[in-house]
């Protein structure tokens, strides 16, 4: 069964506004995903929620990274093709900590997990955000995915593959860049996070509690803006 992000309706913008799902196929077969809970190295962390961030995984950049790991095989083989993928929608707190695993959480159900592994693409990570982050906003799974895929939805991006071409690229144009393609957005809405050799691995999206886009906090860290940054466009050589 193909479920595209960039369905029909997306064939009238043009295609540099859609950098999420190129190509997704979900399998007949999924498997259930493990349990994910709190360790001693991430606690529970039970606090007031002060505001949102929108994670988006950069996924060529993922797979290069992933290698062959049989946890990445839906993302970044079997035929599917993805720009941006949805890492998850993250409940901040009201300083620089943050809540995280606020409750138990149950094994997803499969139908769940086909909802959003389009978005998400991988189960154990679905599971994973749901437990962390989604407990700590006190709703059931499908209202959790249901709000932050919705958002991730309404992301609208540059031209990557032109943007990841020009010399001497930073973190701030690259915000810059997609702060122009999304209406109310600005370049200090978000952070560009990196690998350590520079190639670009995630944008955060900063919200307020209503969930609209807002100034991110001095503390949210990524990149300077003057930061030199690299885009992965897929394959070799490039």
């Amino acid at each position: 069964m193909l479920r595209s992000l960039a369905c029909a309706a997306a064939l009238a913008v043009p295609a540099a506004a859609h950098a999420q799902a190129y190509k997704c196929a979900v399998p007949g077969a999924i498997p259930a995903p493990r349990p994910d809970g709190p360790t001693p190295q991430q606690p529970r962390r039970v606090l007031p929620i002060g505001s949102y961030t929108l994670a988006l995984t950069w996924a060529p950049q993922y797979c290069r990274d992933s290698g062959d790991r049989a946890s990445s095989a839906f993302q970044c083989g079997s035929g599917n093709r993805f720009g941006f993928t949805l890492h998850g929608l993250w409940p901040d707190g009201r300083g620089k900590d943050w809540p995280q695993y606020c409750a138990p959480a149950a094994i997803l159900d499969t139908a769940t997990i086909r909802q959003n592994l389009c978005a998400t693409p991988s189960a154990q990570l679905l599971q994973h955000e749901y437990a962390k982050h989604g407990t700590c906003m006190g709703v059931p799974p499908r209202d959790y995915f249901g709000r932050a895929t919705a958002l991730y939805a309404k992301v609208r991006y540059p031209d990557m593959s032109a943007l990841s071409r020009r010399p001497s690229l930073t973190a701030g144009q690259l915000a810059a860049a997609i702060a122009r393609a999304n209406r109310g957005m600005t370049a200090s809405m978000m952070r560009i996070t990196a690998t350590r050799r520079g190639w670009l691995d995630e944008v955060w999206i900063c919200m307020d509690t209503r969930l609209r886009y807002t100034a991110c906090p001095a503390h949210q860290g990524g990149l300077t803006a003057g930061a030199p940054v690299k885009i992965w466009r897929g394959g070799r050589g490039r």
